[in-house]
Order: structure tokens, then C-alpha cells, then sequence
């Protein structure tokens, strides 16, 4: 039985890093047949020294073709990955604020049942990646969500040291391919247990 998966990759744009990852997740979910939306969370702000004024243009550019996400996308995805940076366990007004604005539908239980992941971004091993994870993930169990990292057995989860999903890439600029790499896994391991949760819950329907 095929099912259709429809998944929103929301990202935090602060930094080039976590928007790089986030098309990663997305061509993750692609490649595993989802129908996908990408969603910002503000702008991209540039790191000091990192691009010519040029160079940043180019970037801000793309950034600005991505809607900015809302509750409504939560709401008519099946899969949500959220992606964040780590500022040593520093909240994040734009997420909090998204976060808080969903609080009618989980109420409602329109979050409930719908699988969930993480990923973000850091420049050092000790930035605070996994509590980022951490605390994501208590929101999505506070929403009654399934959450999905990546597997324990992929090589890329040893990779980047982060089993919770794609994390810690390079100091500067760009990710690096091995973030990007758990990205994409990420996304299509999230797609694809989605789809057998539907498919499951369609035949157990038709039982009874």
C-alpha cells in the first residue's frame, strides 16, 4: 500500500549553516517520496568575516524564496524536522515564539501522532548540540509526537557524533559533507516510518 507523507523541514534562519542542512533534510524526504514543504524561522543573519558583501547577497537571496513557517504547517504535515543552531543552550526568541504559538492545536491534539525530529548546526564539538536535541525533543513528546533520529547503525551517525540527527559541522561557513550526509538520512528515515505508521494505521481501520 503506498501513502502519501507530507513533510515541513522548519529551520531557524539564523545562520547559512542550519539552511544548508535543512535542504539536505529536505532532499532526504524527497528521495523517500514525501511531498515537502520548507519553512523559515527569520533571517539569515551573516557571521563576521565569513562572506564579501557579494557573496552574502547571494545567500540572503535564496533564504528570502522560503516562506516563513507557521502553526498551519505543523498542522497539515504527517513528518516535522526542526532544525536550530546551538548558542550554548541559549533559548531562541523566533523558535520559542513559533513554539508557543502552537498550543491551540496541541490542545486540540492536531500535533499528536505525527513524527518528529531535530537537527542542528555548531561549530565545536561542546556547543550544545545535544541539549538543543534534548530540549526539542521534550517539546515533541510534549506534543504526543513520535520522535525519529538517526539510526544508531548508520556510519554517518558516528561521523558526526551525534545519534539525535545531523549536528556539529564546520567552524565556518558551509556544513560539512558529513553533516549534510546525516541530513539527508534523517529525512528519508523520518519519511519513510511515517509512511509505514499511515499505512499501518489505514490496514488496522479496514480490520475493524
Amino acid at each position: 500500500m503506498y501513502v502519501q507523507v507530507k513533510v515541513a523541514v522548519i529551520y531557524h534562519g539564523a545562520t547559512e549553516q542550519v539552511y544548508r542542512v535543512a535542504l539536505a533534510a529536505a532532499d532526504g524526504a524527497w528521495d523517500a517520496g514525501g511531498e515537502v514543504r520548507v519553512r523559515r524561522l527569520g533571517q539569515l543573519v551573516p557571521a563576521e568575516g565569513t562572506r564579501s558583501p557579494l557573496e552574502w547577497r547571494e545567500v540572503v537571496g535564496d533564504g528570502e524564496c522560503i516562506p516563513e513557517a507557521s502553526p498551519a504547517d505543523l498542522e497539515w504535515a504527517d513528518v516535522a524536522l526542526f532544525g536550530t543552531t546551538t548558542p550554548y543552550g541559549a533559548t531562541l526568541d523566533r523558535l520559542t515564539q513559533f513554539i508557543d504559538a502552537t498550543v491551540p492545536l496541541w490542545r486540540a491534539g492536531k500535533l499528536a501522532e505525527k513524527v518528529y525530529g531535530a537537527f542542528t548546526s555548531a561549530a565545536a564539538a561542546h556547543g550544545g548540540p545535544n541539549g538543543r536535541h534534548v530540549s526539542l525533543t521534550d517539546v515533541f513528546h510534549h506534543w504526543g509526537g513520535i520522535v525519529v533520529p538517526l539510526r544508531s547503525s548508520d556510519p554517518i551517525s558516528r561521523q558526526i557524533g551525534q545519534p539525535g540527527g545531523a549536528a556539529r559541522g564546520a567552524a565556518r561557513g558551509s556544513p560539512i559533507a558529513a553533516e549534510l550526509a546525516a541530513a539527508r538520512s534523517q529525512g528519508q528515515r523520518a519519511t519513510e516510518t511515517a509512511r509505514a505508521l499511515k499505512a499501518g494505521r489505514h490496514l488496522l481501520a479496514d480490520v475493524a
